[in-house]
């Protein structure tokens, strides 16, 4: 356990430190043409914070921040965090029902909001939000709070709340992949131990690297990776509120040449699929470590990414619960469609159903611990009680380790299913189909046969330029029978044009099981 006064604000950590050290005039944010110095960015996140105090917001009220990736993002995370307030990023990609939702079970009164975001706030009538009252725009604002205003005239001093390291910072709301969202509480040192174990023990981050996220801020991985990671080492974060494409993330690393790039297997996918109309390729030469965490990355990704541009990714495993990653895949120690080994400073146990530990080589079900968990989720005592046991968080991942060390991603809890009495792990047929040229992106279900057996069906996504037909279909079948077995071959192949998704780009698996109940058996 890393060792931190009793008395401690975790923003003076990552915001006011960095001044005292000498880094007032260093680039922490580039964000399109602007840039944003650690001194600057003391100054904006203590205007902040005095903005919210004569708005008369308390100590531990919560500060809702519906915000697309810009500098005023950290200066209202943090501006919140040191008055005192818990920070609340909510997902930039939600309907109106799930922020008012959010909004409600939060009880948020302060609300900050990008422009371009405002219509989905502005669709839930003001009757149906009794405790929001202030809502203030980052940008052009039309009846409501302008950020500028709000902050034009507020000091740049500020004295920090005297938090304990102990008390609540910020909640992250989980994805709510199976019911609601539900809120992650965190607490003030829980970023510092991330700070510490993954990015400098894992990343050996330091203050002349740059770093650029596909994953969102609002996204527990985002908020590590361009958000308090860079500032933990006087770092560069690399900001873009626009959405992430294969044309505009290749744009961006060869404008700002990011030495460490962080995104998600499906983006992956979808940077291997798209290709410059002519001359040389994209040039990532700035890329020191490329990082991958969401889900599992087939080994097929790892390997034709590093065919094309000889970059080696780090997959890794982690949580909104844990904050950010428990296990990673170590520089030059890459074991392809795997999540790496524990980071030294957390610990996991796999257990069967009686959570007993199961031998080398089973799959069981994965525990994590650390001292970044969070304190449970906001008033859901019975979800808290069946997920977090002592200090042991179920994951709800299916999971085997090997005889050194490594961990292997087997699915979900309710993925697996049984073939002629063996599991098949769908993760492990999308890895195999993975490595095939013609595709780009894969999901395994099991369906009944006629026989009302389960058996595996495949919904591939191929790449642009493979057509779909019969011949592919077979070409397919006997790639994955030849190097998994008969037993674990599709019986059926389905071309579709995109896999059913959270909003943060995590499959899910289980519409399209709901598909095959409601589809007719074969």
């Amino acid at each position: 356990m890393l060792s931190m006064p009793e008395q401690f604000n975790v923003a003076t950590y990552f915001v006011d430190r960095n001044i005292h050290e000498g880094r007032g005039d260093r680039t922490a944010v580039e964000c399109g043409e602007q840039q944003v110095t650690y001194r600057e960015l003391l100054e904006n996140t203590n205007r902040l914070c005095n903005a919210l105090r004569r708005l008369g917001v308390r100590r531990e009220e919560r500060v809702s921040l519906l915000l697309l990736d810009c500098p005023e993002f950290l200066y209202c995370f943090f501006g919140a965090i040191k008055s005192g307030a818990i920070a609340v990023p909510t997902n930039t990609l939600l309907k109106s029902a799930e922020h008012e939702y959010i909004l409600n079970d939060s009880r948020a009164r302060v609300m900050f909001v990008s422009e371009a975001l405002l219509p989905q706030v502005e669709r839930i009538p003001k009757s149906k939000l009794p405790y929001l009252q202030h809502v203030i725009v980052v940008g052009e604002s039309d009846g409501s709070h302008s950020f500028r205003e709000l902050t034009a005239d507020a000091s740049p001093d500020l004295a920090p709340e005297p938090t304990s390291k102990d008390d609540v910072a910020f909640w992250l709301y989980s994805s709510g992949s199976t019911g609601p969202p539900k809120g992650c509480v965190h607490l003030h040192h829980d970023m510092v131990v991330c700070s510490e174990l993954y990015a400098r023990n894992i990343l050996r981050m330091t203050e002349s690297d740059r770093c650029y996220s596909v994953a969102r801020l609002f996204f527990a991985y985002g908020l590590g990776n361009a958000g308090y990671f860079p500032l933990a080492f006087g770092a560069t974060s690399i900001l873009s509120p626009e959405r992430p494409t294969p044309a505009g993330i290749y744009a961006n690393i060869e404008r700002y040449r990011p030495t460490l790039f962080f995104s998600v297997p499906t983006n992956y996918a979808a940077l291997l699929a798209y290709r410059r109309g002519t001359g040389n390729d994209f040039d990532l030469s700035s890329i020191r470590h490329a990082i991958s965490a969401g889900e599992a990355l087939p080994a097929g990704l790892f390997h034709r990414f590093k065919e094309r541009f000889e970059i080696e990714i780090l997959d890794a495993l982690g949580s909104t619960e844990n904050l950010h990653m428990v296990t990673s895949n170590l520089p030059g120690e890459v074991r392809p469609g795997s999540s790496g080994k524990v980071i030294p400073g957390y610990e996991v146990r796999i257990v069967d159903e009686q959570d007993q530990p199961v031998p080398v080589g089973e799959i069981g079900n994965l525990l994590i611990k650390g001292d970044s968990l969070c304190a449970g989720y906001w008033e859901q005592p019975d979800k808290t009680k069946a997920a977090f046991q002592g200090e042991w968080f179920r994951t709800g991942d299916r999971y085997w380790q090997d005889a050194e060390g490594y961990l292997w991603f087997a699915g979900r809890s309710g993925d697996l299913f049984k073939v002629s009495g063996s599991y098949v792990s769908p993760m492990e047929v999308e890895s195999v189909l993975a490595a095939h040229p013609a595709v780009q992106e894969s999901a395994v279900v099991g369906r009944e046969d006629g026989d009302g057996l389960l058996r595996p069906a495949a919904y591939v996504v191929l790449n642009s330029e493979y057509a779909a037909d019969d011949a592919l279909v077979r070409q397919l079948q006997e790639w994955v029978g030849e190097r998994l077995g008969n037993f674990k071959r599709p019986r059926w192949v389905e071309f579709v044009e995109e896999l059913p998704k959270t909003a943060t780009g995590k499959l899910q698996r289980y519409k399209l099981r709901e598909r095959e109940m409601l589809g007719s058996k074969s």
